[in-house]
């Protein structure tokens, strides 16, 4: 089976303004209410590929309701928390001012409900694959990610994180199969600038040294590298496109890898579905979908 975190989901109300100002009553011309969050966004990509998923982590009030759902409307499996109080956060995007967001905070989440998300996880073993993908609420242990890799540690589970810095870190003595850092992101941890597939690889080989099996880096428009559990490096510039959506990208990336892999054991078309499914929903108003992938895949391959 496979499963998916989102320790913190939203609901996204994605809306466009046109000539927005500031202290003026503004109306929207386009609006959008998605179910979100980093774990969400790879258990649709995976849908979208035709790959079930179990989504896990913890909703609350109406807004979780909702969010459940609309998963379920989508054909994503439910294995949501319920918490009694508050409610999920909800997340306002606008479309029309490139990268502006307004993010709730979302819930208090206690330790026995994290406690009931651990006996869920203590069931997966080989075979099994699970995402653990974002920030960790600050109502809950900032050791979360490390404590489920440590308690799956040695069962033969495949789990990518996509997480930063010291989340990042701290899981890479438990051999996650697959992280994905960005450019940006791999710099920091090193403190360097990294604006090159080039220079990438050398620090991406720094990570595998330091437990991860596969490191993929994502470098937005300077496209991507992969250094692979066997010790190969392939690289990709960025596929041909228009930039549409920027949100969920990275998501689509880490589900078309794990995707890809899980189809052929085979690290260069796993990097290249990766590619694909992130640039895909680049290049779309939603998360991609089966045929933008698979249009952009032929690009890649094609080059």
């Amino acid at each position: 089976m496979i499963y998916t975190v989102t320790f913190n989901p939203s609901l996204d109300y994605i809306v466009a303004v046109d000539d927005f100002k500031l202290g003026l009553t503004n109306r929207t011309n386009s609006e959008l209410l998605l179910p979100g969050g980093k774990g969400i966004n790879v258990s649709t990509v995976l849908m979208n590929l035709g790959i079930e998923s179990t989504a896990l982590g913890f909703t609350a009030g109406f807004t979780g309701e909702e969010v459940i759902r609309r998963l379920e409307k989508m054909g994503v499996k439910n294995g949501f928390i319920h918490i009694g109080e508050g409610f999920t956060r909800i997340n306002l995007k606008l479309k029309t001012i490139d990268g502006t967001e307004i993010n709730g905070m979302g819930p208090k989440i206690s330790g026995e409900k994290v406690q009931l998300l651990m006996d869920k996880l203590n069931t997966l073993g080989e075979g099994d694959v699970l995402f653990l993908s974002g920030s960790i609420p600050a109502s809950m242990p900032d050791d979360a990610y490390q404590k489920i890799m440590e308690m799956l540690d040695g069962r033969k589970v495949r789990i990518a994180v996509d997480a930063t810095k010291e989340l990042l870190m701290n899981v890479l003595p438990y051999h996650p199969f697959l992280i994905k850092p960005n450019n940006h992101e791999l710099g920091e941890i090193f403190g360097v600038e990294l604006r090159t597939r080039e220079s990438v690889v050398p620090y991406a080989k720094k990570l595998r040294e330091k437990g991860a099996q596969n490191v993929l880096v994502s470098m937005a428009g300077e496209g991507a590298v992969l250094v692979s559990a066997d010790g190969d490096v392939y690289d990709a510039p960025a596929p041909k496109g228009t930039l549409k959506n920027g949100v969920g990208a990275g998501d689509s990336m880490v589900a078309g890898f794990m995707a890809g892999y899980m189809e052929r054991q085979d690290y260069r078309y796993a990097f290249h579905m990766g590619v694909a499914a992130g640039s895909a929903s680049a290049f779309s108003e939603n998360l991609a979908t089966k045929p933008e992938i698979e249009a952009v895949y032929r690009q890649l391959k094609e080059a």
